[in-house]
């Protein structure tokens, strides 16, 4: 199927909101909330095609830019392919070449705003931060645990799963109870890796669902008021967890890991194809490092998904620091 590809931009300003234009009532999706961009036509380079309609609709020239996101969508009377890029640094004053309406907003408030569908997925990407935190397992006690999660929150982390497979109902059940309490006080999100129900009860800010757990549901376990991610290392994983409707997936591993030596890798190339595959955000997973993200970025992810490379390190604030 032929996709009309279509380049959009989410610029930033230095209060870190995002600018969003309103559709005319006479276009298609009239009266929605968009991105600024435009077409891009065949042979034509999309960042190019991005600096040049900023500039014609808005009057703004980007000089600075990485991408976000890159959705599929099938309207009812056309198929289009959305590159979306993240532009944080800019020359000139936005003001629209066709008196369109222009707003800028807060990450929060973009859940207010009416889009069209092929733009909601931009929105969950541009509310989620370019690191996932994945906790270590709590060995030493829940003691060490909690200072080394209150460390890394300190240090910027603010999308956090709390991974604790060597504890039972009980006690996962204690510390995630904790550790939201923390996340709190941090501003932070904390996903519970267990059951969904869990989440639910201790209202923690969503749900990581394993590839079992994921592969076992037939529906989004939670409302929409909850993140629900999931982990997936292939192309069947990857279309069921979005034909079940999660936010975001983990894609691993991308490389080799020191937990699993020999193991099957996607290498870059296999985690842009699933990126590719993906309508949603996707972190990489798997012999990650800070100095890889923006490798990830060029090959489709959202950011990286870290564990022992935080979480072990002897000052893991700093390691979130330098990534951040």
């Amino acid at each position: 199927m032929n996709h009309q590809h279509v380049v959009a931009a989410a610029v930033f300003n230095e209060r870190n909101e995002v600018l969003l234009a309103l559709r005319p009532q006479h276009k298609h999706q009239g009266g929605l909330w968009e991105f600024p961009g435009g077409k891009v036509e065949s042979g034509e380079d999309a960042p190019r095609v991005l600096v040049r309609e900023l500039r014609e609709e808005l009057n703004i020239v980007p000089t600075r830019m990485r991408p976000l996101i890159r959705i599929r969508h099938q309207y009812p009377n056309q198929a289009v392919l959305l590159d979306v890029w993240c532009v944080d640094a800019w020359h000139g004053a936005p003001h629209p070449h066709d008196a369109q309406r222009l707003e800028w907003v807060t990450l929060e408030q973009l859940v207010q705003k009416q889009f069209p569908a092929a733009n909601l997925p931009i929105v969950s990407a541009l509310r989620l931060p370019p690191l996932y935190l994945i906790t270590g397992e709590p060995a030493a006690g829940s003691s060490a645990f909690l200072a080394t999660l209150e460390r890394c929150l300190r240090g910027g982390a603010r999308l956090v799963q709390l991974r604790a497979k060597t504890l039972d109902a009980a006690d996962y059940r204690e510390l995630a109870q904790t550790a939201l309490g923390l996340c709190h006080k941090y501003s932070a999100q904390l996903v519970l890796n267990a059951a969904p129900e869990l989440a639910r009860e201790l209202n923690a800010h969503g749900v990581h669902l394993s590839s079992a757990r994921l592969m076992q549901l037939t529906e989004r376990p939670l409302n929409r008021a909850q993140w629900v991610a999931a982990s997936c290392h292939n192309s069947e994983e990857l279309a069921h967890a979005q034909r079940i409707g999660v936010d975001f997936v983990v894609l691993s591993p991308v490389l080799p890991t020191r937990s699993h030596p020999g193991a099957a890798t996607l290498g870059w190339e296999g985690l842009q194809q699933l990126c590719e595959e993906c309508n949603v955000p996707a972190y990489a997973l798997g012999g990650m490092k800070v100095e890889h993200l923006h490798e990830a970025w060029r090959h489709g992810a959202q950011g990286l998904a870290l564990l022992s490379t935080v979480w072990d390190a002897a000052q893991p604030e700093q390691v979130i620091a330098n990534l951040l």
